[in-house]
């Protein structure tokens, strides 16, 4: 196990929110932070703690006022660790390269991928080609439906036709280096983790990072078992540096094996 940071950003700041309370309509989503600070500074401390695959998401649709602020501070984020971040956010074949120039290590796509609602080949064949297999990360963030986890889209707004299961994972394995999966449902409500989706993909091929739901140690302990130490995590709210409890230092002890939780 990983732990991967993250930055969100949302209306032109650096925020935690609760994933499922996103709506284009107003701008608006529930709020558990908003940092005083920029996104420069929360890469500066990863870099300082040499914490790589991280990903930093502009929450905000391309035709949002608040687009241009929120996407200059993406950039400001790759800036200050080139190399160190994972950018997310609108990405699709033509803006790619704009991020991977301006130091992401990988480009995350979601929306851009599974179009109408399902998977578009062309287009994630059109993505691969912009970017390369080996610096796409695709985000198969999910809610669950009638017991079955489905993939979301449009800042998780959007149903589409698509299980998360081990057939879908074995097939985009194919078209990128990573998944980066948040739990919608329980995204940002540090409320526990969703074990029966960690279980899914532990059959993933390639390295997963996981989301949502991790609002103690004893969360993380519990995903890293459940994970069998295979599986990545990120966590936001929970932590201090986002208004939480848990010290940053504590949780990496505990990803790196140093301290153990019963």
């Amino acid at each position: 196990m990983e732990f991967r940071p993250c930055i969100d950003i949302h209306n032109g700041k650096v925020k935690q929110i609760v994933g499922g309370s996103l709506s284009d309509e107003g701008e608006s989503a529930k709020e558990n932070f908003v940092s005083e600070g920029g996104s420069a500074e929360y890469a500066r401390l990863y870099r300082k703690h040499s914490l790589k695959g991280g990903h930093v998401i502009l929450l905000n649709s391309m035709d949002s006022a608040y687009y241009e602020a929120s996407k200059r501070l993406v950039l400001e984020a790759l800036k200050a660790w080139p190399g160190g971040l994972m950018a997310g956010g609108g990405i699709d074949d033509r803006n790619a390269g704009e991020y991977l120039d301006a130091g992401a290590s990988h480009v995350i796509a979601t929306s851009f991928v599974f179009n109408h609602g399902e998977i578009s080949m062309e287009r994630l064949k059109r993505l691969v080609e912009a970017a390369g297999k080996d610096r796409i990360c695709l985000d198969l963030s999910c809610r669950k439906r009638d017991g079955k986890y489905y993939v979301v889209t449009d800042r998780w707004q959007k149903y589409t036709s698509q299980e998360v299961n081990e057939d879908i994972l074995l097939r985009l394995s194919e078209y990128c280096s990573e998944f980066l999966v948040h739990a919608v449902d329980v995204e940002g409500k540090q409320a526990g983790i969703a074990e029966d989706l960690v279980a899914i993909l532990l059959k993933s091929p390639c390295p997963v990072t996981y989301a949502g739901g991790v609002g103690s140690l004893e969360d993380v302990r519990k995903l890293k078992e459940a994970g069998r130490d295979r599986i990545h995590v990120t966590v936001g709210s929970a932590l201090e540096i986002f208004g939480g409890s848990i010290p940053l230092e504590d949780l990496l002890r505990l990803v790196r094996g140093d301290i153990c939780i019963q």
